[in-house]
């Protein structure tokens, strides 16, 4: 089972690659939809962020504030690390869980963890690859503004709360360049998923004459 750490910038086409691999057959693990699932309601995780940060966090219905919360942790380091204290080990034993469930559903697949914060919370785990979806971040702030209607400063602030282009770029065994068109990602997406067919059936290949 190849695992693939999928990561990238915010803004940087990192979405549109996981979807591109999940039609092709990879089963896509999204981290960001892990922390929302474990920020439910009645879960430890969001009973100690309430603990850490403030009950004014939760709304009437018990759920969190997130608006409320990214306003506190964007502007304050020291918050934001206090924040990944307490999500990131709880992502990381959660997505393992389902790592495994993948591989005993299909011994075969090719997963792939969609990741932001890839460099920031979980670099040195075992990847069998890490790919890493690259747009410059001026371009990723631009189209935080033209797309999803922030003001410049905000834009900017966000992108430089993340690990930085370099560091990422540091990590990878593969970079998309998502910087042009949509069909030239799409196409990179496409030859990365050709890329991890053929490693499959390498392994099987070599399974196969060990036993023989």
């Amino acid at each position: 089972m190849p695992l693939v750490a999928l990561t990238g910038g915010i803004a940087s086409g990192k979405s549109t690659i996981a979807g591109r691999l999940a039609e092709r057959g990879a089963v896509v693990i999204d981290a960001d939809a892990l922390v929302r699932e474990l920020q439910q309601p009645g879960e430890p995780v969001l009973r100690e962020i309430a603990e850490a940060f403030g009950e004014h966090l939760l709304l009437p219905d018990g759920s969190l504030d997130r608006a409320a919360l990214g306003a506190i942790v964007f502007a304050d380091d020291a918050a934001r690390r206090r924040l990944n204290g307490i999500v990131h080990p709880a992502v990381g034993r959660e997505s393992a869980r389902r790592f495994r469930a993948a591989l005993d559903a299909d011994p075969d697949a090719v997963v792939v963890y969609d990741v932001p914060l890839l460099v920031e919370a979980r670099p040195d785990d075992p990847w069998d690859l890490v790919v890493v979806a690259h747009a410059p971040a001026e371009a990723r702030v631009a189209r935080l503004v033209a797309l999803r209607g922030m003001d410049e400063a905000d834009a900017q602030a966000r992108v430089a709360s993340q690990a930085s282009d370099e560091q990422r770029l540091a990590i990878a065994d593969v970079v998309i360049d998502t910087a042009g068109e949509l069909e030239q990602t799409l196409a990179q997406a496409d030859a990365l998923w050709e890329r991890l067919r053929a490693g499959r059936e390498h392994s099987h290949r070599e399974d196969v004459g060990g036993r023989s």
